[in-house]
């Protein structure tokens, strides 16, 4: 129950792979779906979770091994956080850039393509931020989070 026989550092090392890997992944998904989490998204992070779980501990099914597991989990994850502060280029790599997908009232249909979306969706964010039609948008983005902010063109007095 306390103790199997897989080494500690191995576990360490599984468990940071296995972060890594997923960091990865999300990262290349998009980042439209990260910023729409729907219940199927909920389903597949959890089914992600118990797959990669053996991954993590191997055949070690005792306490420690699940304690040194969430401890390196915590450490790598606080890690990330501060090179993701401290470094402009970590933090580009993962998080991305915004992408424009609208500039003086007209699509930017490079934009609107390379990240996965249509123009009905670029529509309804900006219904969503009070702009009727797309020639009231001065610019909008698709930020690194997944949401779309919406610059309107400034009315004249």
């Amino acid at each position: 129950m306390l103790r199997n026989n897989t080494p500690l550092w191995e576990i360490a090392l599984r468990t940071t792979s296995v972060y890594v890997a997923i960091l990865v992944g999300l990262r290349l998904l998009g980042k439209r779906q990260l910023g729409q989490m729907t219940i199927a998204d909920l389903v597949m992070i959890l089914l992600i979770a118990n797959a990669v779980q053996n991954a993590m501990v191997g055949p070690d099914v005792s306490l420690i091994g699940g304690l040194i597991a969430a401890a390196v989990l915590l450490v790598v994850n606080f890690v990330f956080v501060q090179l993701l502060a401290s470094s402009r280029l970590a933090q580009r790599l993962m998080e991305g850039h915004p992408t424009m997908l609208v500039k003086d009232g007209a699509f930017v249909t490079s934009g609107i393509r390379r990240e996965g979306l249509d123009t009905q969706e670029v529509e309804s964010a900006i219904r969503e931020h009070g702009i009727v039609d797309v020639s009231g948008v001065r610019i909008a983005y698709l930020e690194p989070d997944g949401t779309i902010s919406v610059i309107p063109i400034a009315v004249e007095p």
